[in-house]
């Protein structure tokens, strides 16, 4: 079973707002074992649209449509669908109530643009919204389905979860997709890729494997379309365990499992205390272990010691130290941790000092450059990272492989 997702507005064309709708659409039709094979976005011009939804009903069984449902006069989805489906309008007398109810409750006059909203195409079924005013529509022509959703993302939602798919599990026989996603770390794509070389060659030809590379992850996701799921998902249960035999350092979970979450379990299990001190992450480590729920059972504190006086007035570095090698550099790196440590009593500490740029590189240090250092009870250990050149992706990457090196450090490796 075949799906399309088409949203319509020229606000998305123009980056003016982000189609988060065409995400939640397919996870929706996805776990129905419906297989989205096009997304697609146009602005609000009648030509487009009818172009987009003919292409469609002759490709897929199933097509979903967002937006240009509003009573003003550039949202024009409604009105063209009854042209393309060669019908009339009638008003619906349950929508004009529901939006006259709606309105006057926030002191909205019911007028006319509000009441053409009950206005329908006649050769649709209603899909009644209840939490806007906009009522969704369903359509059919030879066996395929078009629905014409809310633009709005929970209205949309609502009516996905409480409307369409019912609807559409009811009206078609479907089989199911099934999805599963391991998360490794620890090796890049590229070496990955040639370390499950085999493994990946002898997968049963239904299985498909995907890459995910994510900052100081990699994501390895078997799927399977169209299949009797419970069979399924117990061979992809049986390959990732041989998968993990072979790989069994860079295996952090499943899913949506990440790196702090298995740190996070490491120092939970084992009562042991975190610190840490951030310059050019500028506390995102904190923050990710912080988000956790529990992390107050070992989160001692986090310093963000951005400025090198803060570096040796807060954390103990040696200023003799910073001025002949660097605020950037594995001397610095290793005073920062260890003072961290200090300070908070902890038993751990992680520390992070580096260049985010844009500005600030030079021929030695280019932008990216970043020393990471974690101090254990035992010893520190230091190493310097490259994290790529924009600001953004240097501070992830940077936070990744720190708690990359914290987990290993834990594991005594």
């Amino acid at each position: 079973m075949k799906a399309s997702i088409i949203t319509i507005g020229d606000e998305i064309l123009i980056g003016q707002i982000v189609d988060t709708n065409s995400v939640s659409i397919a996870r929706h039709l996805n776990s129905a074992g419906i297989v989205v094979r096009e997304r697609l976005s146009i602005g609000d011009d009648r030509r487009q649209i009818i172009q987009a939804v003919e292409w469609a009903l002759k490709n897929y069984e199933v097509t979903i449509l967002t937006g240009g449902l509003g009573p003003t006069k550039d949202d024009i989805t409604k009105k063209t669908l009854a042209e393309l489906f060669q019908c009339d309008m009638r008003y619906d007398q349950q929508v004009a109530e529901h939006v006259e109810k709606m309105l006057t409750a926030r002191g909205i006059e019911f007028n006319d643009l509000n009441r053409s909203q009950a206005m329908v195409p006649t050769a649709c079924t209603v899909l009644f919204n209840a939490h806007g005013t906009a009522p969704g529509m369903w359509f059919e022509r030879n066996g395929h389905v078009v629905v014409s959703l809310p633009g709005v993302p929970y209205e949309m939602e609502h009516l996905m979860q409480d409307k369409v798919m019912p609807m559409l599990k009811s009206h078609f026989s479907l089989r199911q997709i099934v999805h599963r996603t391991m998360i490794t770390a620890g090796l890049p794509e590229s070496m990955l890729a040639k370390r499950i070389e085999k493994w990946e060659n002898a997968l049963p030809p239904y299985l498909k494997l995907a890459y995910l590379p994510n900052p100081g992850a990699v994501r390895l996701r078997l799927s399977a379309y169209e299949v009797e799921g419970e069979s399924v998902a117990r061979e992809i249960d049986r390959q990732f365990e041989a998968l993990r035999k072979i790989i069994p350092h860079n295996v952090i979970g499943f899913e949506t499992a990440s790196m702090q979450e298995l740190v996070h379990g490491l120092l939970t299990k084992r009562h042991l205390t975190l610190a840490t001190a951030e310059s050019c992450t500028g506390g995102s480590i904190a923050a990710r272990f912080t988000a956790l729920p529990g992390a107050s059972a070992y989160f001692r504190c986090g310093v963000v010691a951005y400025s090198n006086d803060a570096k040796v007035d807060i954390l103990g570095v040696h200023a003799d130290d910073i001025a002949q090698y660097g605020a950037v550099s594995e001397q610095v790196a290793r005073q920062m941790a260890e003072g961290a440590r200090r300070v908070a009593g902890a038993d751990y500490a992680i520390a992070t000092t580096g260049i985010a740029g844009p500005t600030g590189g030079t021929a030695e240090k280019p932008v990216g450059t970043v020393w990471i250092a974690v101090a254990t009870p035992e010893r520190t250990v230091a190493q310097v990272r490259q994290c790529g050149t924009d600001r953004g992706q240097v501070i992830d990457r940077a936070s990744a492989f720190a708690i990359s090196l914290l987990r290993d450090c834990l594991n005594g490796e």
